[in-house]
């Protein structure tokens, strides 16, 4: 059973020896310049998405717009993405010991925002990567006044493993 990433672990690609990615630090936010027409009556936040490369040869990579997907909520509707103010990894060389960091922003309806999604395929060295996923929402430890983020993690990511198991059981059954 596939289960996705939590906002903020590492996921390594097995055919790119030491090259890891994750989706960290998703947080509400207004864009740099200026906010969207078609973001009305939304909300804004942002995400941080960190290529490491912890291997011995250097990777080109690019994470550009298309190859995100962002859902939020129950029922996993689309999320603005403000291409305009995020910023993009574009064919850049990552070497050995040294990162590289992309930031997006989006925007939903404010109750959307406890469960968001999202879906990277990175094109490393001209190849495209498996597609991962990581979920998390924004804000939960402001809303809940919960004194340990880590015990914000576990939580998720046991909702998450719960969610997937009993699928996989309704699926069988």
């Amino acid at each position: 059973m596939y289960e996705p990433n939590v906002v903020g672990d590492w996921q390594e690609y097995d055919e790119h020896a030491g090259l890891r990615v994750r989706v960290h630090r998703m947080e509400r936010s207004e864009p740099p310049r200026g906010r969207d027409d078609a973001a009305e009556g939304l909300t804004y936040f942002w995400l941080r998405v960190t290529v490491e490369n912890r291997g011995t040869r250097r990777f080109g990579i690019h994470l550009e717009d298309g190859q995100f997907d962002v859902r939020v909520g129950p029922d996993g509707e689309s999320a603005f993405v403000d291409w305009r103010n995020s910023q993009f990894i574009e064919g850049y060389d990552v070497y050995p010991l040294r990162r590289a960091t992309a930031v997006l922003y989006g925007a939903a309806p404010e109750a959307a925002l406890s469960r968001v999604d999202v879906q990277i395929q990175l094109r490393v060295d001209e190849e495209w990567t498996e597609r991962a996923l990581w979920s998390g929402d924004v804000g939960l430890d402001e809303q809940t006044g919960c004194a340990t983020p880590g015990a914000v993690r576990e939580g998720l990511a046991r909702q998450i493993s719960n969610f997937l198991r009993e699928q996989a059981e309704e699926g069988t059954a």
